[in-house]
């Protein structure tokens, strides 16, 4: 049922579209782009001695599956109004197939990392590759706990559809994505670093360009994660009953 589900997204994403998929590639290299001018050319910020374009995708491209993720899943059961009054499924589904659907554009925009390594002449360190695929399953677990309660919660605060857009721009920019951590003072990294999503572009980028990757801001990230799959749960099937009357 979630295979079907996430196809059924994908199809209905990129139907009628003049460059179908190729947008799951646009958005983050656009960002890319932009960031690249502003940040990189006009502001001069440092990336660690790395080519600005290509440090801020490797940023860029985590936070963008993260930010579609939650996005799209926050209102996935609003707009699956209709499948819910025809055809009994487990709900919680619904928000889980819209991050998953999320990820397929990030290993189709991920593709990308090969040409900008190509022209910037830049080999990752493959002793850390280990950091990609945990990185990306705390930020994985993270959107889907983090949808679940927030698809659950516009069901019954419709004005929570128009707060969320606005609260992940802000939320991009509590991020490291755009600069360093190490840029920001010693003694306000642990504001940073409370923000999940922090630790999880760090060890994106560091499983990437080499260094250390802060465990212990990993494993807050992680706990977080659970706790909010576990309790989105609990607070999701407390109100499923409702959804297809109230929707």
């Amino acid at each position: 049922m979630l295979y079907f589900l996430v196809w059924r997204d994908v199809k209905v994403r990129y139907k009628q579209t003049t460059l179908g998929i190729t947008w799951a590639l646009i958005q983050p290299l656009l960002g890319m782009i932009v960031l690249a001018f502003v940040f990189g050319r006009v502001a001069k910020l440092p990336s660690e001695g790395i080519p600005y374009p290509l440090f801020s995708f490797a940023g860029i491209l985590p936070w963008t599956f993260f930010s579609n993720a939650v996005t799209n899943g926050s209102m996935s059961v609003v707009n699956s109004g209709n499948l819910l009054t025809k055809v009994y499924f487990p709900r919680i589904l619904i928000p889980v197939a819209a991050v998953m659907t999320a990820l397929v554009d990030f290993f189709i925009a991920a593709v990308m990392l090969v040409p900008l390594f190509a022209y910037y002449r830049f080999v990752p360190d493959v002793r850390l590759v280990y950091g990609f695929p945990i990185a990306m399953a705390v930020c994985l677990a993270f959107a889907v706990g983090l949808s679940i309660v927030l698809s659950a919660l516009v069901v019954r605060y419709r004005d929570l559809r128009h707060a969320i857009p606005f609260v992940m721009q802000i939320w991009m920019f509590a991020t490291p994505i755009v600069y360093s951590l190490s840029v920001v003072p010693v003694k306000y990294r642990w504001a940073i670093n409370v923000n999940p999503m922090a630790p999880v572009i760090e060890a994106f980028r560091r499983s990437i360009f080499g260094g250390p990757i802060l465990t212990s801001a990993l494993l807050w990230a992680t706990a977080v994660a659970l706790v909010l799959i576990f309790a989105g749960s609990i607070y999701f099937r407390h109100l499923e009953r409702i959804f297809a009357d109230v929707i």
